[in-house]
């Protein structure tokens, strides 16, 4: 079995056609370089082939680099990783540039045979790379395909060219948005930018014609051309050196400097940007490699790449028949309800949407009508799109319009009685084999499903706010819960397109349990006078997408309130009271309840801006004058949510550690860089961080005490992945 075969016609234009066929998407896997090398080489060989065009035996032409492939070369290296590494990338390097240059004499840049790519639809990663190799690109009019070059987003850059060729492309400020962003742009933005050549409806047809007009002109790239000079300017020059100034502040400006492979693909734009083309690719491949070996790159691709997308193909599902599901009520029209009966609608389910009185119901479809408005706005919608998603909503106040459904999601009011007395009515309409799912945040499922007759087909399917846009959903097995539930809850999660772990049931599941005590312990250190300003930016540093403060703000302090004083209640003398109770309560007095009431640690305009904190809390919790070290703020910001994390461990609240790390970073952003709390315990050792715990205990208290799984691994100089990854599992 061949992912490249090649067919040359009778015109003398060799069509080459990548299509792996145990995958939906083709992915460049090591054996298939060794494949379309061969085929090159006869192209370039064989008289009687007059050219060649590179296209795809599916809808789309290529996902990528198999990610997989790194983590293999560096197992098998042994003690030189680095040099395997670079030695693979600059095979890559070479065996592109063979195309590029395409038997052309390296003096006269003439007498090489034109190659181009045919792209029908997405394009990414190397799967663009190759395609900036040939000499034009044509891509089929599909305003659904993606072009571009994700991989930052995953923790390291292009290193298969794609940065050398867009910054020589487009210069250094048109590729940014491209390689520091992973800009993904449908065919005729692609073309726009300058990344394609052609958006044509038939792909091939149009690149063997060209195949066959093309002169020697027409294949040798500007780069290699006597006289180019790069788009906006070198390094050096007046106009490139003020676009590099901005493009370093920038980058550190978006990334508080966290992020290694950001700093290195600027290195390698600026250092490549001032040598000659082959010695660029050297360059890049040198600044690749640097970004694989930081154990940071690692762990975003183990978290961001292989654990996400095994998760999104149900690595934890029943074994049951499929679950897709047709029909889903959604019970309460507020702004959850409301969310979820968009992402609903919008992935071709009907949905019957449910609230007490009508106003409240069609304020729930108007919630859809305005995201659809917005889209057209955009241009990524069309009336006729938007006329049909909202069909597809049924806003009522009549219960028995669940009579056919086969999921419900109830999304009421966060009291136990009132989803209790939503659960029995419904339970009496919908189907027998109906699911019933809650999105409680924080409320136990065993406890709500005492309310239902059929207990194993109760589950709860927690989404994040806002739910169009967040991409991880929490999926909560009761004790009761069975294995057709989890399979409809993961099915459903996977017709949305989004991210789902499923976890045991507990007081605030996972990331709730996790995400409070950074909360908390942020709000402790306000009011113990450690400056709103040092703790935010404390976490931003740390790579947290916002502060502990700004976070309380966004989330509402009358929310965190209500929690508090849920848990004193349900814990009793257990209760760990704190100074970040006596400070929520006391801000929540003052109606200073955060953004939703304009007044909260911050102060607010009437659009809802902030415009800095607000200076009246150090009237009440007076600023320290001398403030700590921002190691221990930051120390006292982590490890609650890792210790956390480790306990819902220990508890079999997580099953699978996989599910942690990718929860933690989709669900509240825990620092991305470091892969979730999991893989950063690997990074930084479990010894150091038992360690810690100990410092930090004796200073701050009983909430920092060392886990008792922490501790013997600590002693066995363990790491989570060692011992509970998939390999360990497969293993035992």
């Amino acid at each position: 079995m061949t992912d490249f075969t090649m067919n040359v016609g009778d015109d003398g234009v060799a069509i080459i056609t990548w299509d792996v066929a145990d995958k939906s998407m083709n992915v460049l896997r090591v054996s298939a370089f060794a494949e379309l090398d061969a085929c090159i080489d006869e192209v370039l060989s064989n008289d009687a082939i007059k050219g060649a065009v590179i296209t795809s035996g599916k809808d789309s032409f290529a996902g990528g680099m198999d990610l997989n492939v790194l983590g293999s070369i560096r197992e098998e290296a042994g003690d030189e990783p680095a040099q395997a590494l670079f030695d693979f990338t600059m095979n890559g390097h070479n065996f592109l540039r063979k195309i590029e240059r395409a038997g052309m004499d390296p003096k006269t840049n003439k007498g090489g045979k034109p190659i181009a790519s045919a792209l029908p639809g997405t394009a990414l990663g190397i799967g663009l790379e190759l395609p900036l190799a040939t000499h034009r690109i044509f891509a089929a009019d599909n305003p659904k395909a993606k072009i571009g070059l994700p991989e930052i987003m995953v923790g390291i850059f292009p290193g298969m060219g794609g940065t050398t060729r867009f910054v020589r492309k487009m210069g250094a400020m048109g590729a940014s948005p491209f390689l520091l962003q992973g800009k993904l742009v449908d065919p005729k933005k692609a073309k726009m930018a300058g990344i394609i050549d052609e958006v044509v409806d038939d792909p091939v047809a149009a690149a063997r014609e060209w195949v066959l007009s093309a002169t020697d002109k027409d294949i040798l790239k500007p780069w290699d051309a006597k006289g180019y000079k790069m788009p906006g300017g070198e390094p050096y020059h007046p106009a490139g050196f003020m676009t590099f100034v901005g493009a370093n502040a920038m980058v550190n400006g978006n990334t508080w400097g966290v992020y290694p492979a950001a700093k290195a693909l600027l290195s390698a734009v600026y250092e490549g940007a001032m040598v000659p083309f082959d010695t660029a690719l050297k360059i890049e491949a040198r600044w690749f490699v640097n970004v694989l070996m930081n154990p940071s790159s690692s762990a975003m691709i183990q978290s961001l790449f292989i654990n996400k997308e095994a998760l999104e193909k149900g690595a934890n599902r029943p074994d049951v028949p499929d679950q897709r599901v047709k029909k889903v009520g959604v019970l309460g029209a507020g702004m959850m309800g409301a969310g979820i009966a968009l992402v609903s609608a919008k992935a071709g389910m009907d949905v019957v949407l449910i609230d007490t009185n009508q106003d409240a119901a069609d304020r729930g479809k108007a919630y859809s009508e305005t995201f659809m408005d917005k889209g057209i706005k955009r241009k990524k919608a069309t009336p006729e799109q938007k006329e049909a998603m909202l069909a597809k909503i049924n806003a009522t106040t009549d219960l028995n319009a669940l009579s056919d459904v086969d999921l419900i999601i109830e999304a009421v009011f966060e009291d136990p009685g009132v989803k209790a007395e939503m659960t029995k009515k419904v339970e009496a309409i919908i189907p027998e084999d109906a699911i019933f799912a809650s999105n409680t945040s924080t409320l136990p499922i065993t406890g709500l499903a005492q309310a239902s007759v059929r207990r194993e087909q109760f589950i709860g399917i927690h989404f994040f706010s806002p739910v169009e846009k967040m991409m991880l959903v929490e999926i909560i097995k009761g004790n009761e819960t069975g294995p057709r539930a989890v399979a409809k809850a993961l099915d459903y999660v996977r017709q949305i397109k989004k991210t789902p772990i499923v976890v045991n049931d507990e007081r605030f599941f996972y990331a709730n349990r996790c995400i409070i005590p950074y909360i908390n312990e942020g709000v402790m250190m306000a009011g113990e006078g450690v400056a709103p300003q040092l703790l935010d930016h404390a976490a931003q540093l740390l790579g947290f997408p916002v502060g502990p403060i700004q976070l309380v703000d966004e989330t509402s302090l009358d929310l965190g309130a209500k929690i508090a004083k849920a848990t004193m209640e349900a814990m009793g003398d257990a209760y760990p009271k704190s100074v970040a109770d006596d400070v929520t309560f006391w801000m929540v007095d003052e109606g200073r309840l955060g953004r939703k009431a304009k007044a909260g640690f911050f102060n607010y305009d009437e659009a809802g801006k902030r415009l800095g904190y607000w200076k009246g809390f150090g009237d009440k919790f007076p600023q320290l004058d001398e403030q700590p070290e921002l190691t221990e703020v930051q120390h006292r910001l982590i490890f609650p949510q890792v210790l956390e994390a480790v306990r819902a461990l220990e508890a079999n609240v997580l099953e699978d550690i996989r599910e942690g790390d990718v929860g933690a970073i989709l669900g509240w952003g825990f620092m991305p860089w470091s892969g979730g709390p999991f893989s950063w315990l690997d990074i930084v050792g479990a010894p150091w961080a038992a360690e810690q715990c100990d410092k930090l205990t004796e200073k701050f208290g009983e909430r920092f005490t060392c886990p008792p799984l922490l501790r013997e691994m600590a002693a066995k100089n363990q790491t989570f992945y060692g011992r509970f990854g998939p390999a360990a599992k497969t293993a035992a």
